[in-house]
Formats: C-alpha cells, structure tokens, sequence
C-alpha cells in the first residue's frame, strides 16, 4: 500500500522520466547502439506502466474494468512481440495525457479553489475590557462581537451593532459593487471591508456561515452527474468489456496478435468519459464566479429544457418594498413636506414610503410645527402644519374634510388607481394638493430582461400572485408576460404548476425562497431570487445571489451552452474512435500515432469545455441601452 502511494504521488516524476527514456532510446536507434535503444523503450515501458498497472488493479479488486487495464493488457501483448518502443510511447502518452488532463481539469475548478482561499481564518473578537483578541475562526462562538477594519475580510455572518462602511460583497453575490452598510443591517462571511471600521455580533459561525454553504453547495454541484454522465458510465460499464471482445476477436480471425492488442490501445473511450463532466464543471464554475450557483449537472441539463418560466411577483418581478412610484401637485409646493412631517412617526408603509421619498429628493422639512395631529383609523390623518389645516389620507378622507375633486382630478385619481397604486391624497386648507401613488415598484430593466430570455428559448411567461386581479394585470401587461393569474393561495401556484408540467411544459419556477418554497420544489427547476439568504439557498436548484435578472439570463444561457458543449465532446469522443478504426482497418494508423490522436482528442474535449470558463451572454440586439425603469404599482403578496 505505501508502495502505491508513493508511485501516485510521484506520477509526474514518473512521465518526466518516461520521456527522458525514450529520448535516450531513440539516441540509441540513431547512433546504432542497439543495447542502448533496447534497454532504454524496456525501462521506459516498465516505469510508466506501473503507475498504469496500478490503477487496473484498483478498479478490478471493485469489479470495474477501466480504461488502465486495456492498456496494461496492451503493453503487456506489446512485449510480448517484443514492440517496446511501440509499449513505452503508448504508456508515455497516456500518462502525459492523463497528466494535462488533471492539469486543465485544475483551472476549471479555479473558482471554487479561489473561494476556498477566500474563506476568513481568524476573527478580532472584542473582550469584556473593550480590547480584541485575534482568535480562530473555529473558537468564535454566535452571539460573540467582532472587530472588523478597512481591507479586513468578514469572519462570520451578523448583525452590524456599531459603525458603518463600504463592503464588497464580490464572494455572496457576485457583484464587486461597494454596499453601504449601517447599524442593523446584516453582513455575510467572506465579505471585505473597503473602508470604515464595523463590529459585528456573529449570528452564524464556521460552517454556518453562507459564505462556507456557498463553497459547500459548489463544491457539492461540480460532483453531481447529468444525465448524460450517468450514461457515459454505464455505456464505460459495457463498452470496455466489448473492446476486451473484439480485440480477442481480431486475434483469432486475422491471427495478428500485433493488431489485437492495437485494438485495444486505440479503443480507449478516454475522450468519451471525460467530456461529459469536464463541461459541467467548467459551467457550473463560471456560473459560481458569476453570482450563479447550480446545484449540479442534472440541474444544468433540466434547465436547458425549460420552456415555461413561472414568476412570483411581489420581491421577484418588484423590488418587495414600497416606493412612491407616481406624484400629480396642484400648486402648494409644500403638500409634500406637510405630508411627511406628519408621517414623520408614522409606521405605516404608505407614510414611511412618503418620508423616503421626500428625504432622498431633499424637500425641506424641518422648522415644521405639526400640532393637534388626529389619526382616522381606515382614512388617514389630520392635523395643523405651520398654522394649515393639512388632512393626508384616501377619499374617504377627502369627503369627510369636504375636500371636492375636480373632473381632472377625479380622472387622474383613476387611472393611477387602474395602474394597480395605492394612492394617498394630501389636502392643505380644504383644497387638494397632491395625489401620491405608492407602488412595490418593478425591478429595474426587468422587461428587456424577459423579452431576451424569450429570444434565447423561453416559450412562455406566467406571472402568478396573491395580489388583487387589477395590481396584477398592472404589471403583468407592462411586463410582457403571456399569462397573469391573481388572488392566488401558495397551494394554489402549486397547482399552477402541476398543470403547466402536466400539459408537458419544462417548467421552472422563479420565486424569493421563501414564501414560495413549495412551488419552487414542485416545479421541475426552482430559481430562488436569494440575496444570498440560507433559505434560498438550501430550497431551491437554482440560486440567483445578486437577486437579478442578469443572473437568470446569464444561468439560462449558461445551461443552454454548456450541455451543447457536453454534446460537442461527445461527438469529438466518438468520432475520434471511430477514425482510429477505420484506420487501423486500412492500415493508416498504427499503435503509436493511434495513441498520440487519442490522447490529442482528450485535450481537445478538455480545452472545449474550457471555453465555458468565459462564457458571457450576448447582449440582444437593441438591448444594449436599456429603457428607464418602469414604475408599476403593487401591493404586497
């Protein structure tokens, strides 16, 4: 067993001799030193085939019959009719083959090396006397708080409790945006700091953290077979013994021993094995660096099948939180600022989603005395705002402060009620001043998004919602979508999608993680808008971290290309053996340059799949500038 071992380490070591063998041997040949070619193809032969040799053991003593020992039964014939320049080139090459074959596999997996590099080591965990002591990361327990400083990484998953900062959260998410991080809001591990100094108490340590499930879920996805690998290894299982067959049958007929064991060499499915999951590993790493984690090749082979897209709407299609989408004045310029100073405390969505508005457009607000303020459960409030009679609420509201509406406005009010808002009417002194709609708005460039991926394959858009039918035919119609169905249970999207794959559509299910954890388990591949989130994460095949619609375009293209990646290696592998047979039937191609076109098409299957490692969606024609954000109104699901 040491034995072994020592030989599989020292593989490399082995080849770089190999070939310094033969070298020396066809020395020998050129300069007519007979014992000198001999010896050194008899050495050479001996050296590399026992790394070989040892492989086939292995996989016979688990009643596997491998590639190595079709080529260990071909050296062995190879001496046998004392070839052994033919024995030494033919196990030099399969050994330098299988050499850059691990060489170029390594780059693929280079995104998941550089994540596992990545990962934090050690935490500056704050004592009871206000000073920090750098411990492991493996010793900092949850509800510890830690000290982290500009061009330090993020050790654990928390809640920021003091300071603030630029973070880079490139290794969640995927975009090397900076985020602004305040007191209150969560942090992941792996994160940096780029500047500001935050402590953090951890909510989730080690192999908690959804930095480490992260590499866990890649890892874990670059292991898991497609469909076409898992019959690859069984086409392996019965084609290496039919090779075995028809070698022996070559032998018997044509009585050349010498073309039996060529045979054998140059049936070797190499090529054909390793397509299948070099593919798949190169595409799932690509889709890792890119803020895309899959969940396996089947998931990719699944995914590129899918052609009915089914969408959540509130936190998927919208941004999930109120926003003012829509703003109609009648001449106070104040209206707005009277309206948030009055909302100032209030919890209320609608009133807090005023208050942002009027902050983030820097409408003044202070030297504002509200006084006497009176709130009307179910229509609003009242009250006095520097000396005005300011009433901020619906209709209802308005008539009981005997505010009319004016056709204009009455009109106006409707349609932004059609659009599906919620609409807030702000009067000053008995006379209207502002209708506000406040609206869960939709995702920014959202419904150029959708309109590529039907340009890429995706035969139909389904927007289910919980919503009322108007907000719902709001956003479905602005959004493109061929179908939109309202008022609808968790149980009863998962019906939705039942049917759908019952009429035999591929369907996939788009949804926060969350909420419709169920519809994204039924449905044949379920796409979490996760923002990195542990549930989204662990439910769903597909996860988008940055929570975009560039992300699902760049997954579904990603699938789309890399199972035709995996079919184009496939084609090389097969074609390849049966060029190779072809010629040794008609004497073009011998043991020797036979195993140099062999070894050449595992390279060429392997740097085909490398082309994934760089795989980006093309932009759509006319999509490359983007339309302005279209504000929908929504209410919540």
């Amino acid at each position: 067993m040491t034995f072994q071992r020592w030989i599989q380490h020292h593989t490399n070591q082995i080849t770089g001799i190999t070939a310094g063998l033969i070298i020396l041997g066809f020395i020998g040949r050129f300069t007519g030193q007979t014992w000198l070619d001999t010896s050194a193809f008899i050495l050479a032969s001996i050296i590399a085939a026992t790394p070989i040799i040892i492989r086939a053991w292995e996989a016979l003593r688990v009643k596997t019959i491998s590639i190595e020992l079709l080529v260990s039964i071909a050296v062995i014939g190879a001496f046998v009719i004392r070839e052994f320049d033919e024995s030494a080139i033919v196990t030099f090459l399969f050994l330098f083959g299988t050499f850059l074959e691990e060489k170029t596999l390594a780059r693929t997996r280079k995104s998941i090396k550089s994540l596992t590099e990545m990962a934090p080591t050690t935490a500056q965990v704050l004592q009871a006397d206000g000073s920090t002591e750098e411990t492991d990361i493996d010793f900092v327990d949850e509800g510890d708080v830690v000290l982290v400083k500009t061009g330090a990484q993020m050790p654990v998953d928390g809640k920021i409790i003091s300071g603030s900062g630029y973070l880079n959260e490139a290794s969640v998410t995927g975009e090397s945006k900076l985020v602004t991080k305040h007191p209150g809001e969560l942090v992941y591990s792996g994160t940096m700091v780029d500047n500001g100094a935050i402590q953090v108490e951890a909510t989730k340590v080690g192999d908690d953290t959804t930095f480490a499930k992260i590499i866990e879920l890649v890892e874990d996805a670059q292991d898991t077979k497609s469909h076409v690998e898992k019959f690859i290894d069984r086409f392996s299982t019965y084609y290496t013994p039919a090779v075995l067959i028809l070698a022996l049958l070559v032998g018997i007929f044509f009585r050349d021993f010498k073309l039996a064991i060529t045979v054998l060499v140059l049936g070797c499915p190499g090529a054909l094995v390793i397509g299948a999951p070099v593919s798949n590993v190169a595409g799932i790493g690509n889709g890792a660096k890119n803020g895309v984690l899959i969940k396996g090749g089947e998931v990719v082979d699944t995914f590129s099948k899918v052609d009915t897209l089914v969408f959540d709407k509130t936190g998927t299609l919208t941004k999930g939180k109120t926003e003012v989408a829509s703003i109609q004045t009648y001449g106070d310029d104040h209206a707005l600022s009277y309206a948030a100073a009055m909302e100032h405390e209030s919890d209320h969505p609608l009133g807090r989603a005023i208050v942002n508005y009027v902050t983030d457009h820097a409408l003044p607000t202070t030297g504002l005395a509200v006084t006497t303020i009176n709130t009307i459960k179910g229509q609003g409030m009242v009250a006095e705002v520097n000396d005005h009679h300011v009433a901020v609420g619906n209709q209802t509201l308005m008539n009981a402060e005997n505010v009319a509406l004016n056709n204009d406005q009455q009109q106006k009010l409707t349609v932004i009620q059609h659009q599906g808002s919620s609409t807030v009417l702000v009067a000053v002194d008995g006379r209207l001043q502002a209708i506000i709609g406040i609206a869960d708005v939709i995702r920014d460039g959202v419904k150029e998004d959708l309109r590529q991926l039907k340009t890429m394959g995706i035969k139909r858009l389904v927007m289910l919602t919980g919503d009322n039918a108007l907000t719902a035919q709001a956003v479905g119609s602005q959004l493109g979508m061929d179908e939109i169905h309202a008022n609808l249970l968790p149980e009863d999207k998962v019906t939705f999608v039942k049917q759908l794959q019952k009429e035999n559509h591929t369907v996939a299910f788009v949804g926060d993680g969350i909420n419709d954890s169920p519809s994204i388990a039924t449905a044949d591949i379920g796409i979490a808008m996760g923002g990195g989130t542990d549930v989204a994460v662990e439910t769903s095949d597909i996860v988008l971290m940055q929570s975009s619609f560039s992300e699902l375009i760049h997954a579904y293209g990603l699938a789309k290309r890399t199972v035709r990646n995996t079919r184009e290696n496939i084609i090389i592998a097969i074609g390849t053996v049966a060029f190779l047979l072809i010629g040794l039937i008609f004497g073009y191609i011998y043991m020797a340059s036979g195993m140099f076109v062999h070894e050449a098409s595992i390279l060429v299957v392997v740097f085909n799949a490398m082309r994934l490692i760089s795989y980006a969606p093309k932009a759509t024609a006319g999509m490359e500038e983007k339309t302005k954000t279209i504000k929908s109104p929504i209410m919540n699901n």
